[in-house]
């Protein structure tokens, strides 16, 4: 039965071909992936590499965590099943508050242009 593991703490230039590399000298790799933004394609600093065989996967765990791969010391644990998350649905009111509590539009000065810039009303003792 395969085994998939989590290796964290990797240096942003890391690639899956390194990945390979590192791990093949502990079993056959079923899959090795290194986790990318998915608007900018930049690396996350971390990845998942799955070893056909439990044991193959336990050696790479106990020889490779802490070990140096592209100048970073590196993590490697058993990966664990993603929980569902559901859908993201961010409300906005969580970060701003509610309108009201932003003031009434307009109010008493003018971001610039005329009557200099400071008041929306005139009065002569200013």
């Amino acid at each position: 039965m395969s085994k998939k593991l989590y290796v964290g703490n990797l240096n942003y230039a890391t690639t899956e071909d390194t990945l390979k590399n590192v791990f093949a000298s502990y079993g056959e790799i079923v899959s090795a992936v290194v986790i990318k933004d998915r608007d900018t394609q930049q690396s996350k600093g971390f990845g998942f590499v799955e070893l056909a065989d439990d044991a193959a996967a336990e050696r790479a765990i106990a020889e490779l965590g802490g070990r140096e791969i592209d100048g970073r010391r590196v993590r490697v644990n058993v990966a664990e099943e993603r929980q569902n998350r559901g859908p993201r649905n961010f409300n906005r009111r969580d970060f701003r508050g509610e309108r009201g509590e932003r003031g009434a539009p307009g109010g008493d000065f003018h971001r610039g242009g005329r009557d200099g810039g400071f008041s929306s009303f005139h009065d002569s003792s200013y």
